[in-house]
């Protein structure tokens, strides 16, 4: 079995509680003397076996292996990385079973986490989401006022467009913002426009 690791939690002593995100669910499983094992860090990828017994109130991970990317020794991309997996367990933490979406998406964007630029990755994977989710809001009308809006807009969480004075945001060409919703990429777009994209995705999914 393989999973994403969401979250680490400390039980006692040394065991910990590790969130997993599979093709098919997103589970808690109880190691003992977990802290002891480097591999068991938040947005590692690991193949894994699960031992459930009658005794136990939590399953346990078992025969756990790091399946490791190559940029996983870069402090950037993995700073990166790990600030936007660990956005997925609140946001799935009122589903146990799930389709394979959500593993699939990570494991694309990990694949290609160290040819492209993190942040501009982050950003599509999260315009995939809202849109597979029906929560790409593509009005252009302001969510606040309810008025058409101009030539520039804010995002709110989920990047729901606003007027900037409604939200006081940093005003981003509308154009532009459209066109990365029905394009789903950030290629045509600045630094400057990515990097404000990545700040407001970090509000959470």
């Amino acid at each position: 079995m393989r999973g994403f690791i969401l979250n680490i939690r400390k039980a006692k002593n040394e065991d910990i509680i590790v969130t997993v995100l599979s093709n098919s669910s997103v589970e808690k499983y109880y190691r003992f003397f977990g802290s002891r094992h480097s591999i068991l860090q938040v947005g590692n990828l690991i193949d894994f076996e699960v031992q459930k017994s009658k005794s136990s109130f939590m399953p346990q991970l078992r025969k756990v292996s790091h399946l490791s990317f190559s940029w996983i020794f870069l402090s950037n991309h993995l700073m990166i990385w790990q600030n936007f997996i660990k956005l997925f367990e609140p946001h799935l933490k009122e589903r146990t079973a799930i389709d394979s979406f959500y593993f699939d998406l990570l494991l694309k964007i990990a694949k290609k986490w160290h040819k492209q630029s993190p942040k501009r990755l982050a950003v599509e994977a999260y315009i995939e989401l809202l849109s597979y989710e029906g929560r790409l809001y593509e009005n252009r009308f302001c969510y606040i006022c309810e008025e058409v809006l101009d030539d520039t807009l804010g995002l709110m969480r989920a990047y729901i467009p606003a007027h900037p004075s409604c939200i006081y945001a940093k005003a981003l060409d509308k154009n532009r913002i459209f066109e990365l919703f029905n394009s789903k990429s950030t290629i045509y777009l600045d630094d400057i426009y990515v990097d404000e994209l990545y700040r407001v995705l970090l509000r959470g999914l």
